[in-house]
């Protein structure tokens, strides 16, 4: 015998609208289109430009995280929905969501959320993307555990993993921890791409803000004449200008050598 009102809920399930659908529409109530015309420049979305093809809704964070945060229960095949748009704002919106749902999960959960974004980084295709995610998800995941995944990451030929790797240690950096962001950075130190160039920089800089400029300088010391330009500059951002002068006069003496030997150092 059927419960009362059983199939009333079977119908209202069936018919229910997908959080994916509803996170669609409230993207675009919020859109702007000269923001639609403007990103695509920015991101570089070109022909040929590490962000070939991305589309855009012209949705800002502010309001992506506003209408993401209202929906953080979404089920992971909504939010792959999202993730597998050709919407640049979708797929933030599907990583945020992932965010929440990690930092709140219990540890089966997090495992699932951790290893459901490793299956798809295909879809977590450009920097703005990579260093909102990446931190809180991988880098909270491994800190104090198994650091390979991080190596292989490092070593992959797609760019945005790679950034992934290095992006990843910020969770490690602001906990005081700089040994893994030192180890990548040197796995990364001959990479051709200028947006790792950039990350590499930019976590260096870090670690000497959160962890310890001595061993940031010692990393400089070692590596500054092998590193390429924009990485060093990145770097050395917050150092007084003799010091930053100092490093930027060394002459670059190209890749690093196989055997992984130091450089001269500061003088």
């Amino acid at each position: 015998m059927k419960k009362a009102g059983g199939e009333h809920a079977v119908k209202t399930d069936a018919c229910a609208v997908p959080e994916a659908e509803i996170i669609r529409s409230e993207l675009r109530s919020v859109s702007d289109p000269e923001k639609a015309e403007f990103l695509p420049r920015f991101f570089k979305t070109g022909p040929g430009q590490y962000g070939e093809g991305d589309k855009f809704l012209g949705v800002t964070v502010p309001k992506i995280r506003k209408v993401a945060m209202a929906r953080t229960g979404a089920s992971h095949a909504d939010i792959l929905t999202l993730l597998y748009s050709e919407y640049h704002e979708e797929r933030m919106a599907a990583l945020t969501i992932l965010i929440a749902q990690y930092k709140r999960g219990n540890e089966s959960e997090k495992e699932e959320i951790f290893q459901l974004y490793l299956a798809h980084t295909n879809r977590i295709n450009n920097w703005d993307l990579v260093d909102l995610s990446a931190p809180h998800i991988v880098g909270a995941h491994l800190f104090g555990k198994r650091a390979s995944v991080l190596t292989k990451l490092a070593e992959s030929s797609d760019l945005w993993e790679r950034r992934i790797a290095i992006l990843a240690t910020h969770y490690f950096i602001r906990r005081g921890e700089s040994r893994e962001t030192l180890r990548i950075a040197k796995k990364l130190l001959n990479d051709s791409h200028d947006l790792i160039h950039k990350a590499v920089g930019w976590m260096l800089r870090e670690v000497g803000k959160y962890c310890s400029i001595e061993e940031e300088r010692a990393f400089l010391d070692a590596y500054a004449a092998v590193m390429p330009r924009t990485m060093l500059r990145y770097a050395i951002e917050r150092f007084p200008t003799y010091l930053r002068e100092r490093y930027m006069k060394i002459i670059p003496q190209g890749k690093l050598p196989s055997n992984q030997s130091r450089s001269r150092a500061v003088q």
